[in-house]
């Protein structure tokens, strides 16, 4: 607690423990007089004396010390400045969250939303609910055409392995599993195998000759 008192305070209770009483002893006037230092132990402000000094705490003593304990005890806020002055802020300021909201919500190039009386609402939503009936009926077709063609193949299998009259052979041949690549074809294949590569290149005149 020592340590949290000023010098001016320091030196008051020296020139205070310094001075002498009348009631007092005369081994205090000879200690208090050859040395200079502040005595370790605080004197009591509860009682009218104190048994540690040896003798009564004058009035002056008494109020140096109410004065330092009183100064010692306050407790300071972590902020440098008054509770007021900490949370008054600028009315015209606005947070930079809120000004960075708006910038996106109201920028020129966003598209504005769409806002539609009821009667256009109602046309808006008919449109587009025709125009996804439409869609769903062209997606109908196209899984009805697949599904003719798979059933087409199936029947055409199924008249190779019983209605031909060499015991099912073409649907034999056609159902094996030879030489297939499990993996993709190979780039090797991708063009004729030949020799040398081409001295031409590309015949772009090429016409399919007619029969």
């Amino acid at each position: 607690m020592a340590s949290k008192l000023s010098p001016a305070l320091l030196t008051s209770l020296a020139d205070a423990f310094r001075t002498t009483s009348p009631s007092a002893p005369s081994a205090i006037t000879t200690t208090t007089t050859t040395t200079s230092r502040i005595p370790l132990q605080r004197p009591s402000m509860l009682a009218s004396s104190s048994t540690g000094l040896g003798g009564p705490v004058n009035s002056i003593t008494r109020k140096v010390c109410a004065n330092a304990l009183a100064g010692a005890n306050t407790t300071r806020s972590f902020s440098s400045s008054t509770s007021l002055a900490a949370r008054k802020r600028d009315p015209n300021q606005r947070d930079r969250r809120i000004t960075l909201i708006r910038y996106f919500l109201y920028h020129p190039l966003t598209p504005s939303p769409l806002r539609f009386s009821r009667d256009r609402y109602l046309r808006h939503w008919t449109i587009h609910r025709a125009w996804q009936l439409h869609l769903a009926k062209q997606r109908k077709a196209h899984q009805m055409d697949l599904q003719r063609q798979y059933g087409a193949m199936v029947a055409a299998n199924e008249e190779l392995r019983v209605g031909a009259g060499d015991d099912g052979w073409l649907f034999k041949m056609a159902m094996r599993k030879v030489r297939l690549y499990k993996e993709p074809v190979p780039i090797e294949y991708g063009r004729l195998q030949t020799e040398t590569p081409s001295k031409s290149g590309w015949n772009y005149e090429w016409k399919r000759e007619v029969e």
